[in-house]
C-alpha cells in the first residue's frame, strides 16, 4: 500500500501588528495580517534565486515552528509575536538543504490562518509564558535579596554550583550543554534564546527601581534565564537536570557543619 505524503506545515512569525519585519525596512512593509486567505507577491524579489540581493530578498518560511523566530528582522526581543501558517506558491529555494533542511525560500505565498503563538517558545512554551509573565516578577526580588544580603557567600555557593553541583542538582555547567544540544536536535535553538531574552529581560524591568546592586540584578537575571529554560524543556528530563536549571540547591542550601 502506497504511504500518504505528510502534510508540511510552513510557518511564519511576525510582530503584533502582523507585518513581517525584514519587509517594514526594507520600505515595502507586507501585511500578512491584511492577507488572510489571499495570495502574496514578493515586492521586491531577488533576480539570483535564491541570493540575499537584500535583506529582504524572498519570503522566508520554516516547517520547524521552533526555530520560526530566527532571521526575523525582530528586534529587541519583545512578546507578543504573531504566528502564521502560510503556503509557498510557485518557486522554491533553500540555501542549504544540508544545514537548513527545515527552511523555504519562496517569492510568492498563501497566508493560510493564524494559529496560537505559544508554540514558537518551543514545546513547553505555555509553561515558559507563565514563567515570564507570573513567576520571574514574583521571584526576582528573592533573588536579588539573598545576593545582597551575603554577596561573598553567594558568589561562593554560584561558583560551586556551576562547577560540581550540589546534593539534588548536577553542575549548571554541564546542564547548560546538555539543553543547548537538546534544543538544536529538536529544532528549537531560536525558541530557547528567545526564551531566555524575555525571561532576562522580564527580571531586569522587574528590579529596575528596586535598588539592588548591579551583581544583585546580574544574578536574578541568570536565575531567570534558567528557570525558563527549565520550563522549555521540562517534559524532556528528569529532576537532577531541571532542578539544576531551577537553582534548587542555590535556594535550598545544605547547613554548614558545626
Amino acid at each position: 500500500m502506497a504511504r500518504t505524503p505528510k502534510t508540511v506545515t510552513w510557518y511564519m512569525a511576525t510582530p503584533a501588528d502582523g507585518i513581517l519585519e525584514h519587509s517594514r525596512r526594507a520600505g515595502v512593509p507586507v501585511s500578512l495580517a491584511d492577507a488572510v486567505g489571499q495570495v502574496i507577491d514578493h515586492p521586491a524579489p531577488c533576480r539570483t534565486k535564491w541570493y540575499d540581493e537584500t535583506a529582504f530578498s524572498y519570503f522566508r518560511m520554516v516547517n520547524r515552528v521552533g526555530e520560526v523566530l530566527e532571521d526575523t528582522g525582530i528586534w529587541p526581543v519583545t512578546w507578543p509575536i504573531r504566528l502564521w501558517i502560510v503556503e509557498p506558491v510557485g518557486d522554491t529555494g533553500n540555501w542549504s538543504q544540508r544545514h537548513y533542511p527545515y527552511r523555504l525560500l519562496a517569492h510568492q505565498i498563501r497566508v493560510s490562518e493564524e494559529t496560537d503563538a505559544w508554540p514558537v517558545l518551543g514545546a513547553g512554551g505555555r509553561e515558559v509564558l507563565d514563567v515570564i509573565e507570573r513567576e520571574i516578577p514574583e521571584r526576582a526580588p528573592g533573588w536579588a535579596a539573598d545576593w545582597d544580603a551575603d554577596p561573598e557567600g553567594m558568589r561562593d555557593r554560584r561558583w560551586n554550583w556551576h562547577l560540581c553541583g550540589g546534593r539534588n542538582s548536577g553542575s549548571r555547567m554541564w546542564v547548560e550543554s546538555v539543553v543547548s544540544a537538546t534544543a538544536r536536535d529538536r529544532r528549537e535553538s531560536a525558541a530557547q534564546r528567545w526564551n531566555q531574552r524575555l525571561a532576562g529581560d522580564t527580571a531586569d524591568k522587574v528590579l529596575a527601581a528596586s535598588g539592588a546592586s548591579p551583581q544583585a540584578v546580574t544574578y536574578a537575571r541568570a536565575r531567570a534565564v534558567d528557570l525558563a529554560t527549565a520550563a522549555q524543556h521540562q517534559a524532556r528530563f528528569d529532576a537532577y537536570v531541571l532542578d539544576t536549571l531551577r537553582g534548587v540547591d542555590l535556594d535550598n542550601p545544605v547547613p554548614a557543619a558545626a
